[in-house]
């Protein structure tokens, strides 16, 4: 039974991870290689008012965090960094929210928290499989 739990939990953080890599990589490849008005207009607004070498800066970071999350368990070398990385993505999400609550935006607050939760539980979840 125990082993039947473990599989399916292992399958739930799997999926998280993966979500999580989807939306970052998208994210940062945006970031990456979009400008500004470009990206305002897709509906990431979080960017307003910032320079686009910082706009560059958090694409870049998205994009090898979306790495980070995947390759380290996967490959099981060095694999606390698939947590830290969670933890980072939390960390974003916690910038993320406020600064679209201020633009009157509750759809990109509520998915900026149920990012921040799947990456908190992901983060627990793994530093956990660690010990």
């Amino acid at each position: 039974m125990n082993f039947v739990k473990n599989k399916v939990m292992n399958t739930i953080l799997w999926s998280c991870q993966v979500f999580l890599a989807l939306i970052f990589g998208y994210s940062g490849f945006c970031k990456s290689t979009l400008s500004a008005t470009v990206l305002i207009a897709r509906g990431q607004t979080g960017v307003v008012g910032k320079s686009q070498a910082f706009i560059r800066f958090i694409g870049f970071s998205e994009m090898l965090g979306a790495v980070g999350i995947i390759l380290p368990w996967w490959l099981e070398i060095a694999r606390v960094l698939t947590p830290v990385t969670a933890v980072c993505f939390a960390v974003i999400m916690l910038f993320a929210a406020p600064i679209h609550y201020r633009l009157k935006e509750p759809k990109n607050v509520t998915l900026n928290l149920l990012v921040l939760g799947i990456s908190i539980f992901t983060a627990y979840q793994r530093f956990v499989g660690l010990a």
